[in-house]
């Protein structure tokens, strides 16, 4: 496994490069949902490249850049046992010189919900992935559905600007009681671990209403607020349902399904998750 430290670096590797090459973007400090990925990404191509850059255009000043969790010599333990053919491993100097002035802004999709309670995050995180994108210069990048906004922005980002890369999303991967991995969970205290169930049990709820064949988008809103109101450490930023591909507010689940969305604040920790309601559900009996 080749450590890259600077863009000659990994332009380097890439020019020399045989074969389909898969991208795994991370911030580090990986789980097994990170892994997932990289397992998913050595099914489907040739070479493995994986970056671990703790991206500072993607916090807001009172977010947690300095204390995002951290650890290199595990991270690459892990992705040599994955047998990832190179790490990439820039520097912020050298991604955001001092002069840099540059971002990239998708609008509309990105101005909701996440966008709405984190300003500037998705011109973070679209200026980075595109960035990366160029450097690396993958056939096919992988993120997980955990960020879901996320990766809806990013798809809106290479199909507007024609950037020839396949985005492959890849599920959610969660503990056993249904807490969607995160390297945040690490903030969580054991009685704030407990409380984290919250979020997918609050899902879970709303799912099972659409099933029995619910259509009304509040009602299902409704019932997942309803579970989270219940856990008093759970202090929540917002909840929504909405359309799978433009993230838009419903009214009706129609034909596309649904994507419920949520943020949830347990104790300082900010916690994100989400689940698809299905175009053609079965209904329960």
């Amino acid at each position: 496994m080749e450590r890259l430290e600077t863009v000659d670096a990994m332009a380097g590797w890439r020019r020399a490069a045989v074969g389909s090459v898969g991208l795994v973007p991370t911030m580090g400090y990986l789980h097994e949902g990170h892994l997932s990925l990289v397992r998913r990404a050595r099914d489907e191509n040739q070479l493995v490249v994986v970056s671990i850059f703790v991206n500072p255009t993607q916090f807001g000043p009172n977010e947690d850049f300095t204390t995002y969790p951290r650890d290199m010599k595990r991270d690459l333990e892990l992705l040599e046992r994955e047998s990832v053919d190179a790490v990439f491993l820039p520097s912020v100097d050298r991604l955001y010189p001092g002069a840099y002035a540059t971002y990239v802004t998708v609008e509309r999709i990105a101005a909701r919900w996440e966008g709405a309670s984190r300003p500037g995050h998705f011109r973070g995180v679209a200026t980075i992935v595109l960035k990366l994108f160029n450097i690396v210069r993958p056939d096919r990048a992988y993120f997980g559905q955990k960020d879901y906004q996320q990766l809806q922005v990013v798809r809106r980002m290479v199909s507007d600007l024609d950037v020839p890369i396949a985005i492959v999303a890849c599920p959610i991967i969660r503990e056993p009681d249904g807490l969607a991995m995160s390297s945040r969970n690490a903030y969580l205290s054991i009685g704030e671990r407990e409380a984290a169930t919250a979020l997918f049990r609050a899902l879970n709820a709303g799912e099972e209403l659409y099933r029995a064949g619910e259509r009304s988008a509040c009602a299902v809103q409704r019932a997942i607020e309803g579970v989270l109101s219940k856990e008093p450490q759970a202090k929540t930023d917002y909840v929504a349902v909405a359309d799978p591909e433009t993230l838009d507010s419903l009214e009706e689940i129609g034909g596309r399904g649904a994507v419920c969305c949520l943020a949830v604040r347990i104790g300082k920790t900010r916690l994100i998750d989400n689940l698809l309601l299905p175009p053609t559900p079965s209904a329960k009996i």
